[in-house]
Protein backbone atom coordinates (compact mmCIF):
# COMPACT_ATOMS: atom_id res chain seq x y z
CA UNK A 1 0.00 0.00 0.00
CA UNK A 2 1.84 3.01 -0.94
CA UNK A 3 -0.61 5.70 1.32
CA UNK A 4 -1.66 5.12 4.90
CA UNK A 5 -3.93 8.09 4.90
CA UNK A 6 -5.00 11.04 3.54
CA UNK A 7 -3.70 13.47 6.38
CA UNK A 8 -1.01 16.02 5.98
CA UNK A 9 1.36 17.23 8.76
CA UNK A 10 0.72 20.41 9.33
CA UNK A 11 3.92 21.73 11.06
CA UNK A 12 7.00 19.20 9.73
CA UNK A 13 7.64 17.99 6.21
CA UNK A 14 8.31 14.57 7.43
CA UNK A 15 9.29 11.98 4.36
CA UNK A 16 9.32 9.33 6.80
CA UNK A 17 12.04 6.97 8.64
CA UNK A 18 15.46 8.08 8.13
CA UNK A 19 16.94 5.75 10.61
CA UNK A 20 15.94 3.73 14.08
CA UNK A 21 19.19 3.00 16.51
CA UNK A 22 19.52 -0.31 18.29
CA UNK A 23 21.75 -1.73 20.36
CA UNK A 24 23.77 -5.35 19.84
CA UNK A 25 25.73 -7.77 21.63
CA UNK A 26 27.77 -9.11 19.03
CA UNK A 27 27.84 -6.85 15.80
CA UNK A 28 29.33 -9.65 13.40
CA UNK A 29 25.72 -12.08 14.45
CA UNK A 30 24.00 -8.97 13.68
CA UNK A 31 25.26 -8.65 10.45
CA UNK A 32 24.99 -12.35 9.88
CA UNK A 33 21.42 -12.04 10.41
CA UNK A 34 19.96 -8.42 9.13
CA UNK A 35 22.31 -8.95 5.65
CA UNK A 36 22.74 -12.87 5.95
CA UNK A 37 19.31 -14.43 6.62
CA UNK A 38 16.59 -10.68 6.19
CA UNK A 39 19.04 -9.77 3.35
CA UNK A 40 19.14 -5.95 4.08
CA UNK A 41 21.69 -4.69 3.08
CA UNK A 42 24.86 -3.28 5.16
CA UNK A 43 25.35 -0.02 3.58
CA UNK A 44 27.59 2.15 6.52
CA UNK A 45 29.87 1.07 9.18
CA UNK A 46 31.76 3.27 11.57
CA UNK A 47 34.39 2.74 14.21
CA UNK A 48 33.29 5.20 16.91
CA UNK A 49 35.95 7.12 18.54
CA UNK A 50 37.89 6.38 21.89
CA UNK A 51 37.00 2.67 22.01
CA UNK A 52 33.52 3.45 22.39
CA UNK A 53 32.57 0.87 19.87
CA UNK A 54 30.83 0.72 16.64
CA UNK A 55 27.52 2.15 15.13
CA UNK A 56 26.24 0.51 11.49
CA UNK A 57 23.95 0.75 9.11
CA UNK A 58 21.72 -2.00 7.22
CA UNK A 59 19.18 -0.38 4.38
CA UNK A 60 15.36 -1.59 4.92
CA UNK A 61 14.25 0.47 1.83
CA UNK A 62 12.84 3.34 0.74
CA UNK A 63 15.47 5.67 2.26
CA UNK A 64 15.16 4.60 5.74
CA UNK A 65 17.90 2.27 7.20
CA UNK A 66 18.19 0.07 10.33
CA UNK A 67 21.05 1.12 12.54
CA UNK A 68 22.83 -0.36 15.43
CA UNK A 69 25.86 0.41 18.13
CA UNK A 70 27.71 -2.27 19.61
CA UNK A 71 29.45 -1.08 22.92
CA UNK A 72 31.58 -3.06 24.90
CA UNK A 73 30.08 -2.39 28.01
CA UNK A 74 26.65 -1.91 27.15
CA UNK A 75 24.32 -3.38 29.67
CA UNK A 76 22.77 -7.22 29.33
CA UNK A 77 19.28 -7.10 27.50
CA UNK A 78 16.87 -7.58 29.87
CA UNK A 79 13.59 -9.21 29.90
CA UNK A 80 10.49 -7.15 30.52
CA UNK A 81 12.50 -4.40 30.47
CA UNK A 82 14.79 -3.75 27.37
CA UNK A 83 13.13 -6.70 25.64
CA UNK A 84 10.18 -8.28 25.46
CA UNK A 85 9.15 -11.75 27.70
CA UNK A 86 7.51 -13.09 24.96
CA UNK A 87 6.77 -13.48 21.15
CA UNK A 88 3.34 -11.19 19.88
CA UNK A 89 1.05 -13.69 19.11
CA UNK A 90 1.83 -15.92 22.13
CA UNK A 91 -0.13 -15.96 25.35
CA UNK A 92 1.83 -13.93 27.52
CA UNK A 93 3.69 -10.58 28.29
CA UNK A 94 4.62 -8.07 25.64
CA UNK A 95 5.23 -5.03 27.85
CA UNK A 96 8.37 -3.06 28.30
CA UNK A 97 9.86 -0.42 30.18
CA UNK A 98 8.89 3.08 29.27
CA UNK A 99 11.32 4.83 26.85
CA UNK A 100 12.17 1.58 25.73
CA UNK A 101 11.63 0.06 22.04
CA UNK A 102 8.98 -2.61 22.19
CA UNK A 103 9.53 -3.94 18.46
CA UNK A 104 10.23 -2.99 14.68
CA UNK A 105 7.81 -3.87 11.99
CA UNK A 106 9.28 -4.25 8.75
CA UNK A 107 6.48 -2.66 6.07
CA UNK A 108 5.27 -5.42 3.38
CA UNK A 109 2.96 -6.46 1.06
CA UNK A 110 0.05 -8.20 3.19
CA UNK A 111 -0.52 -11.13 0.53
CA UNK A 112 3.32 -11.84 1.28
CA UNK A 113 3.24 -12.25 4.79
CA UNK A 114 2.93 -16.11 5.06
CA UNK A 115 5.47 -16.16 2.41
CA UNK A 116 7.60 -14.90 4.16
CA UNK A 117 6.63 -16.46 7.57
CA UNK A 118 8.02 -19.80 5.75
CA UNK A 119 11.00 -18.63 4.49
CA UNK A 120 11.87 -17.63 7.87
CA UNK A 121 11.32 -20.88 9.09
CA UNK A 122 13.19 -22.14 6.32
CA UNK A 123 15.84 -20.16 8.17
CA UNK A 124 15.52 -21.49 11.19
CA UNK A 125 13.76 -18.29 12.45
CA UNK A 126 10.89 -19.36 15.08
CA UNK A 127 8.10 -17.00 14.20
CA UNK A 128 4.86 -16.42 15.34
CA UNK A 129 1.20 -17.41 13.46
CA UNK A 130 0.47 -15.28 10.73
CA UNK A 131 -2.06 -12.73 12.65
CA UNK A 132 -4.59 -10.35 11.40
CA UNK A 133 -5.22 -7.61 13.50
CA UNK A 134 -8.68 -6.45 13.43
CA UNK A 135 -11.42 -4.11 15.21
CA UNK A 136 -13.02 -6.88 16.82
CA UNK A 137 -13.17 -7.60 20.75
CA UNK A 138 -10.63 -9.63 20.64
CA UNK A 139 -8.20 -7.65 18.08
CA UNK A 140 -7.11 -10.08 16.05
CA UNK A 141 -7.92 -13.47 14.28
CA UNK A 142 -5.23 -16.60 12.95
CA UNK A 143 -7.24 -18.10 10.05
CA UNK A 144 -9.63 -16.12 8.71
CA UNK A 145 -9.12 -12.44 7.38
CA UNK A 146 -12.28 -10.19 9.19
CA UNK A 147 -13.63 -7.49 7.05
CA UNK A 148 -12.21 -4.53 9.62
CA UNK A 149 -8.62 -6.04 9.51
CA UNK A 150 -6.12 -3.31 8.95
CA UNK A 151 -2.61 -5.26 8.93
CA UNK A 152 -1.27 -8.56 8.57
CA UNK A 153 1.49 -9.84 10.26
CA UNK A 154 4.27 -12.09 11.49
CA UNK A 155 6.79 -11.60 14.04
CA UNK A 156 10.27 -13.25 15.22
CA UNK A 157 13.36 -11.72 17.18
CA UNK A 158 16.68 -11.03 16.20
CA UNK A 159 19.65 -12.95 17.88
CA UNK A 160 19.53 -10.74 21.11
CA UNK A 161 15.79 -11.01 21.43
CA UNK A 162 14.97 -7.80 19.46
CA UNK A 163 10.89 -8.33 18.92
CA UNK A 164 10.76 -7.72 15.06
CA UNK A 165 7.47 -7.80 12.53
CA UNK A 166 6.63 -8.32 9.04
CA UNK A 167 3.59 -6.26 8.61
CA UNK A 168 1.17 -5.64 5.59
CA UNK A 169 -1.62 -2.90 5.65
CA UNK A 170 -4.56 -4.01 4.26
CA UNK A 171 -6.54 -0.81 4.19
CA UNK A 172 -6.26 3.07 3.92
CA UNK A 173 -6.99 4.74 7.38
CA UNK A 174 -9.61 6.87 7.78
CA UNK A 175 -11.06 9.33 10.96
CA UNK A 176 -13.63 6.22 11.82
CA UNK A 177 -10.00 4.54 13.17
CA UNK A 178 -9.15 7.21 15.20
CA UNK A 179 -12.10 6.46 17.74
CA UNK A 180 -10.16 6.04 21.27
CA UNK A 181 -9.72 8.48 24.09
CA UNK A 182 -5.96 8.69 24.50
CA UNK A 183 -5.42 6.93 28.31
CA UNK A 184 -3.01 8.63 31.23
CA UNK A 185 -1.52 8.07 34.09
CA UNK A 186 -4.97 8.06 36.15
CA UNK A 187 -6.07 5.07 33.85
CA UNK A 188 -2.69 2.57 34.95
CA UNK A 189 -5.18 0.92 38.03
CA UNK A 190 -8.32 -0.21 35.45
CA UNK A 191 -5.91 -1.29 33.13
CA UNK A 192 -4.10 -3.58 34.91
CA UNK A 193 -7.10 -4.88 36.66
CA UNK A 194 -8.64 -5.93 32.85
CA UNK A 195 -5.13 -7.45 32.48
CA UNK A 196 -4.46 -9.44 35.14
CA UNK A 197 -8.21 -10.77 35.12
CA UNK A 198 -7.50 -11.81 31.49
CA UNK A 199 -4.21 -13.53 32.20
CA UNK A 200 -6.02 -15.76 34.85
CA UNK A 201 -8.88 -16.30 32.28
CA UNK A 202 -6.28 -17.82 29.82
Amino acid sequence: MDKLSNKKNPYFDIQGLNHIALVCKDMKKTVDFYEGVLGMPLVKTTDLPNGLGQHFFFDIGKGASLAFFWFPDAPPAEQGVTITKTLMGEMGDVTTAIGSMNHIAFDVDADKVPEYKQRLEAAGIMTSPVIHHNDTEEGVSFDEVHSSNWVSSVYFQDPDGIQLEFAGWTRMMTQDDVIHEAATESDKEAYLKRKNEALAAS
